[in-house]
């Protein structure tokens, strides 16, 4: 394994996004920011978020959109940044909105209909312009939410709840034929796909007990917690995967045909870019690395960010 760093000092860095100017975008939950890291190295706040700055991704518009979990206490065990609890300050979760020229920023939703957003972790772009969001919810010293994932628009006018309850909810993906939505359910290190039958559709599975949901994709032999995720071209999904692996690749059945290992027992986000997205870019949030290897196989490009779909709405 080669890992190159690009960035370190950085305070629990998720959701990396390579841009097409060669820079990168990552956020920062301990330091609450949406941060840009050029091509040659420096480090701009791009805004001020506070809360906790999970997942983000590039939408039809150019801005970034940002889920933001509301915060985490931090705490360290010797040169490692552990998160932990639901902060005092705790107030619930949310989605942002950054203009990436300006830096301005606004809150797009706190909650569907009557049911306020706990803590949004990780999103996806559909090619109708569109997002899929997970919220695992926040965990207490006894009790934690039930997690969910939500479609919503990028105007403000429209949220839904699609999927209830996924248990941590994390990492979300789609398909290569955007026929598929993975979901990772984190505490028990499993992948679940959901047929999609239009934008924020599921199809439903009648199964013989009333909670039952989507596809079992697979999971893995040892204990692992699933964090956020990324496909590559040929739909393999790729994961990361906790405390003590790196990044899990499974095949859409479920087969297990890779697992690099990483410095770090926070590896908590993979994006591709570089060269024909042959590039792997993750996240080491305890240590605070953007870290990069070359990948395998090209990583599958992203609506409004690496590709722009035909007959797609704008």
């Amino acid at each position: 394994m080669d890992l190159r760093e690009v960035a370190s000092g950085l305070r629990f860095p998720e959701g990396p996004i390579a841009m097409p100017d060669g820079s990168f975008l990552v956020v920062e939950i301990q330091g609450k920011t949406l941060k840009r890291i050029t091509a040659d190295g420096r480090q701009e706040v791009v805004a001020e978020l506070g809360g906790g700055p999970n997942g983000a991704a590039i939408g039809p518009d150019g801005r970034c959109y940002v889920c933001n979990n509301g915060g985490f206490s931090f705490h360290q065990v010797g040169d490692l940044t552990l998160p932990g609890l639901a902060p005092e300050d705790y107030a619930g979760g949310w989605i942002d909105v950054v203009d990436l020229k300006t830096g301005a920023h606004e809150v797009l939703y706190r909650q569907c209909g009557d049911q306020p957003l706990r803590g949004p972790n990780d999103i996806v772009f559909d090619q109708y312009g569109g997002f899929y969001f997970t919220d695992p919810g926040k965990v207490y010293a006894r009790s934690r939410d039930r997690g969910a994932v939500f479609y919503a628009h990028v105007d403000g006018s429209f949220i839904k709840q699609v999927i209830f309850p996924v248990e941590g909810a994390n990492g979300i993906g789609l398909s290569p034929d955007d026929q598929t939505l993975y979901v990772a359910e984190s505490p028990s290190g499993r992948m679940w796909a959901f047929e999609l039958t239009g934008p924020g559709q599921i199809r439903r599975v009648k199964g013989p007990v009333p909670w039952e949901r989507g596809h079992f994709v697979g999971g893995v032999s040892t204990y692992s917690i699933f964090d956020s995720l990324a496909i590559d071209a040929e739909g393999n999904i790729c994961v990361a995967d906790l405390p003590h692996s790196g990044i899990t690749v499974m095949t859409p059945k479920g087969e297990v045909i890779e697992r690099h290992a990483m410095p770090d027992i926070f590896p908590t986000n993979i994006c591709f870019g570089g060269e024909d997205l042959r590039t792997a870019y993750i996240t080491l949030s305890s240590a605070g690395k953007l870290v990069a290897m070359d990948w395998p196989r090209p990583g599958l490009p992203l609506h409004w960010l690496n590709r722009r779909p035909e007959g797609a709405a704008s």
